[in-house]
């Protein structure tokens, strides 16, 4: 299979909840618990109960491993059934602070092995 990433992603063991973004950047009360399985400057992998529609807004926070929180936006560009009733994401960031984007890519160097 052909690597689409620009970006190595990182495996990581974290929980976060997402929070739908609707038309005209309206949040509504419909929060996704993920488990995130790899993290990238440019985007994310993830386990969900539900399925997530592609294309749909989330806004996000994501606690690193240096225990700070990286507020993001990002966009669903693939969900895929995985078993009876897990699904594994994979999303885009199309809201995340260049500095916070650069953490991701300084640990991604000092941690090669992951």
């Amino acid at each position: 299979m052909e690597e689409k990433r620009k970006d190595r992603r990182l495996d990581l063991d974290v929980a976060i909840e997402l929070e739908r973004l609707d038309q005209g950047d309206m949040t509504t009360l419909k929060l996704v618990h993920v488990k995130v399985t790899d993290l990238s400057s440019s985007g994310m992998g993830f386990h969900t109960m539900q399925p997530l529609e592609n294309g749909a807004l989330y806004d996000t926070r994501i606690t690193i491993w240096t225990k700070e929180v990286i507020p993001a936006v990002i966009r669903i560009v693939r969900c895929e059934k995985v078993s009876e009733n897990e699904y594994h994401c994979g999303a885009t960031f199309v809201g995340l602070m260049s500095s916070d984007a650069l953490k991701i890519n300084i640990y991604s160097m000092l941690n090669p092995e992951e």
